[in-house]
């Protein structure tokens, strides 16, 4: 039943990334987004309660919430064409090397 649930609130992030990447402006915002989809089928086997998978979830809460900075809603809509955003200076750790 635990597992369940976790696999709900995983498939929820899985899905709010997906759309939140859609909409970000960038050229490379497809590339984002198969991205994205790339890395939730290659670890769709961990154990969410193991540590490695914890830090993984956690970096895609963080990826989630740079994302949405730069939704419409919160940028103020179409009426407030003047916005910013601040990043963190290492927003995201480095992924560890592939094993081959």
């Amino acid at each position: 039943m635990a597992s369940q649930e976790g696999g709900k609130v995983l498939l929820h992030l899985y899905k709010r990334l997906l759309r939140s990447s859609a909409s970000y402006p960038s050229k490379n915002r497809w590339g984002i987004y198969e991205s994205i989809r790339e890395e939730f089928r290659e670890n769709i086997h961990l154990d969410p309660n193991e540590d490695v998978t914890k830090k993984k979830i956690a970096v895609a809460y963080k990826g989630l919430s740079q994302l949405r900075m730069y939704e419409q809603h919160s940028l103020g809509g179409k009426e407030n064409p003047n916005w910013s955003v601040t990043l963190e200076q290492n927003p995201m750790p480095k992924p560890p090397p592939k094993k081959e």
